[in-house]
């Protein structure tokens, strides 16, 4: 998306979440993100120490979210400052076929023990959102159930739902 489009869209789309009561984070552009005085931004799974670095320092008070593929990154972004992460794929997904084999949820439960918020992503659906609170995630990061559905705002209810009746992990 062209630079100007991408910050008109950044803009409408913080001012709605805000008005919503939401914390708005933008994915892989620190410096726009820190321009619009976004709550947050969200960095890709090859952000190392420097990056997120970076990011810290353009937006002391934001928060630093990095997209985990392993238990190594987990560590690089514990280690380096992030805020949370996302750890993905837990379950198979059609939606990123190619970030390898699903990750399980003893995976799941390991990043959990870090001292850092772990969100699963990938192939988070009714069935599997309790099983991520089980294994300790601090919550669920969802796209294609969302997305592919006739009812986007019901399936996003049901999910909140599943994932508030379940038990907390360890």
């Amino acid at each position: 998306m062209e630079a100007d489009s991408r910050k008109r869209l950044a803009c409408e789309l913080l001012a709605m979440v805000r008005m919503a009561g939401g914390v708005f984070t933008l994915g892989g552009n620190i410096d726009l993100a820190a321009a619009i005085e976004a709550d947050g931004v969200h960095l890709s799974g090859n952000a190392g120490s420097a990056e997120i670095d970076r990011a810290r320092r353009a937006m002391p008070n934001g928060l630093i979210g990095v997209s985990a593929h392993s238990l190594d990154d987990i560590d690089t972004a514990a280690g380096a400052g992030a805020d949370y992460a996302t750890l993905s794929p837990i379950f198979a997904t059609p939606s990123k076929p190619g970030y390898g084999p699903a990750l399980g949820l003893d995976a799941l439960r390991v990043a959990a023990r870090c001292d850092l918020p772990i969100l699963a992503l990938g192939g988070i659906t009714l069935e599997t959102a309790s099983a991520c609170r089980e294994a300790g995630a601090a919550g669920i990061a969802v796209m294609g159930s969302v997305m592919r559905s006739s009812d986007p705002a019901g399936t996003a209810g049901a999910l909140l739902e599943a994932w508030s009746q379940a038990p907390e992990g360890p």
